[in-house]
């Protein structure tokens, strides 16, 4: 059974909702970027989506676009950030780590050396925006057999055709953009989400996820009584943004840890 599965499985077991962090890596800075990853699961992250930096990251809003920006003036690769997943893998074996980027930095390394890659170094799913289901052929080809979950997005304008076309090929877990826009924005309606997340789950045995929008604890609460886990990235990147690079790590805990407390209340309150 893959990392994914299996924590999504004790969760499930525990009427508990993923806590999923997005950073992008390198940022603040290369040295932070594992110290960061190991400061969220110790405070309740279940699975950490790491960034891959890019220099047009079209679903992303001015938020992680600036990460991304900050990661690529350090320098950071594709490559680079394989070795901070390898590198958090040496204390970490348990925790699943998903690559989220774009196509370009795949396509230029080639796909079969970057799955080859990304499995030694220990990637367990891959989120590429520009890989629609519909232009995946070769991609879900390549990805058969490596163990690595191939995770796909859908959004309030998905028709039925795509979300059954998502949930035929998607493994680990569908990531639902909850808003229409891009990351960081915010007013979610929780009931809306509610009902998209249904007609998903009617069609699917993969956990649904829930992302963009979600920018406080209560937020977090809510979408944890509907969804299989929460993702959460530009208010992190914001707070670690906000103050000494050599912080970060403790500045993302403990914003992560308030959002797991009020996770954990939607258990406690069932």
């Amino acid at each position: 059974m893959s990392r994914i599965a299996a924590a999504f499985e004790r969760l499930a077991a525990a009427r508990r909702a993923a806590l999923v962090p997005f950073v992008t890596a390198g940022d603040p800075s290369p040295e932070q970027t594992v110290p960061v990853m190991r400061a969220m699961v110790k405070a309740g992250a279940d699975v950490i989506e790491l960034g891959v930096p890019f220099s047009d990251p079209m679903a992303d809003g001015p938020v992680i676009q600036r990460s991304s920006e900050r990661a690529l003036r350090h320098g950071v690769a594709l490559r680079d950030v394989l070795a901070m997943v390898a590198e958090f893998r040496k204390a970490d074996d348990a925790t699943p780590v998903v690559l989220m980027g774009y196509a370009n930095p795949i396509e230029r390394m080639g796909l079969e050396a970057f799955i080859a890659a990304a499995r030694s170094a220990g990637v367990d799913g891959v989120l590429i925006v520009d890989y629609p289901p519909e232009e995946s052929g070769a991609w879900l080809e390549a990805l058969e057999g490596s163990g690595i979950d191939p995770i796909f997005l859908l959004s309030p304008t998905s028709s039925e055709a795509r979300i059954d076309r998502v949930a035929a090929v998607a493994k680990g877990y569908i990531y639902y953009v909850s808003l229409k826009g891009v990351t960081g924005a915010s007013h979610i309606d929780t009931s809306e989400v509610e009902a998209i997340v249904r007609r998903i789950r009617a069609r699917t045995r993969v956990p649904v996820g829930v992302g963009f929008g979600i920018r406080d604890a209560e937020t977090a609460r809510r979408v944890a009584r509907v969804a299989d886990a929460v993702v959460v990235g530009s208010r992190i990147v914001q707070e670690m943004a906000e103050g000494p690079v050599e912080g970060a790590p403790e500045r993302a805990g403990r914003l992560l840890a308030e959002f797991r407390r009020a996770m954990d209340r939607v258990e406690a309150n069932a």
